[in-house]
């Protein structure tokens, strides 16, 4: 799982707009995409309390998340990896904006 951030010009508290994706080379079919997108959304609205109650806002305004696997995850897996992806983003979003993965 890859997450592509843009920084906010200053911190809030509202929540950033997300994109989720599954790529088309690694998954034809259309149920497997669309499977594998539900899930990530559940992970993320199950998390993003996260990167909304961050002390004194957060600097990202907008969030990709990515799905870079060749196989289909759990949902447990994919929160896993979700969260520490965000774990890095609060370290990696007050310094500087840009790319941030998770594995």
């Amino acid at each position: 799982m890859r997450l592509v951030w843009l920084a906010a010009p200053e911190p809030t508290a509202a929540p950033p707009q997300v994109l989720v994706s599954v790529s088309k080379r690694n998954f034809k079919r259309a149920v497997d995409r669309n499977y594998l997108k539900r899930l990530m959304r559940e992970a993320w609205r199950l998390n993003k309390y996260r990167l909304v109650e961050a002390e004194g806002g957060h600097r990202v305004a907008q969030l990709a998340i990515i799905y870079t696997g060749k196989e289909k995850k759990p949902l447990a897996l994919l929160e896993k990896k979700l969260n520490s992806g965000l774990e890095r983003l609060l370290t990696d979003a007050g310094a500087t904006p840009g790319v941030g993965s998770g594995s």
